[in-house]
């Protein structure tokens, strides 16, 4: 590949994967390079940092939504971001020219600075329309469906990496799946003008897509939002299928928040720190939630990588935010780093902005 992660993660040591039991055979299958993520995370939920082994990557059939940003390389490539998408010369992509004439004009109603003080009655509003117009996904675990019928949902050995960002409606559409499955993922932000993590989407899957998941525990790597909520289910689902809604629900609905939002979640905030912290943020949020939504588009905004912990209601791992918070309430952010916590969406916006700027010192 033309750009190598190597010297990313020389200091992780390989551990091979067995492969067996991954999901139906993808229609092509390219070696690359070994590589390994560092997994760093709060001291009270964290898993073990464990780094991820692929020895494979798997484009599988295209659904009939085309995700953000490109369909499959050819040999001529032609890239070009348009909000976050390139695409390949002559594809006519219509969520590309879509997003050619979207994104301008959310820019321009977006409100400027997201560091600066806002409406907040406007902003939960807009918010609470978009959860209405996603209604009913992303709210709701499906563990105790689940466990009616000796289904229960345990968490993968290492967590599931997931490279989006937040305005994207087919990264949605995974995130809905992952509240819906009760999983626990790492996200590496990935808003237009990303300084690290698009690039590291580049070099793994050798195009710039979203979403884009990479399971270390089969290890293989997933672009098109279909096939990956297809594959969670399959795997993790213990024999569930998703619903038609998570599947095909994209073109009006999974527009709506992102043209609500004007755009927020969208575009690397030109102040923020190029550095990422040392260890991963840690949040407990579920999908629709009007008020985790805003939590994450700043997260999105400062390219920050997170666990996100997944409490939609009926969540296995609600007791873990009870005995983190004192409270089922989402958001609720821990921060390692500076030993912050809040379970307030103000004051989380606030310490992130001013924490994660390049001008604080």
């Amino acid at each position: 590949m033309a750009h190598s992660l190597s010297s990313l993660v020389s200091s992780f040591s390989l551990n091979p994967i067995n492969n067996n039991n991954n999901p139906p055979s993808p229609t092509a299958s390219l070696p690359v390079s070994t590589l390994l993520f560092p997994s760093s995370s709060s001291p009270k939920f964290s898993r073990n940092g464990k780094g991820a082994s692929r020895k494979n990557r798997y484009y599988l059939a295209k659904s009939a939504d085309q995700d953000l940003d490109t369909r499959e390389p050819s040999s001529q490539q032609v890239s070009s971001e348009n909000g976050a998408a390139s695409s390949s010369a002559g594809s006519g992509n219509s969520s590309t020219s879509f997003l050619s004439i979207l994104c301008p004009l959310l820019r321009l109603f977006s409100g400027g600075d997201p560091s600066q003080e806002r409406n907040n009655a406007l902003e939960v509003a807009m918010s609470s329309l978009s959860t209405l117009a996603r209604f009913p996904w992303g709210s709701r675990s499906l563990s105790e469906s689940l466990e009616s019928q000796d289904m229960t949902i345990s968490d993968p050995s290492m967590l599931i990496q997931l490279f989006e960002f937040e305005a994207c409606p087919f990264c949605r559409r995974v995130r809905e799946a992952l509240t819906e499955l009760d999983l626990s993922v790492e996200v590496y932000p990935c808003p237009k003008g990303s300084l690290r993590h698009r690039e590291m989407v580049r070099s793994i899957g050798g195009k710039e897509q979203f979403p884009f998941l990479v399971d270390p525990n089969a290890g293989i790597s997933l672009y098109e939002s279909g096939d990956i909520v297809k594959y969670l289910f399959k795997r993790y689902g213990k024999g569930r299928s998703p619903s038609m809604g998570l599947l095909e629900s994209t073109l009006f609905t999974g527009w709506m928040p992102t043209i609500l939002r004007a755009g927020r979640g969208m575009t690397l905030w030109d102040k923020a720190r190029q550095d990422p912290p040392p260890r991963k943020l840690e949040l407990f949020s579920y999908e629709n939630n009007p008020y985790s939504r805003i939590v994450r588009e700043a997260l999105c905004e400062l390219e920050l990588p997170y666990i996100l912990q997944n409490v939609g209601a009926g969540s296995l791992r609600t007791k873990l935010l009870l005995d983190a918070s004192g409270s089922t309430e989402v958001p609720y952010l821990i921060d390692p780093n500076t030993a912050t916590q809040s379970g307030d969406y103000k004051k989380i916006l606030s310490y992130l902005f001013k924490t994660y700027s390049s001008a604080f010192v």
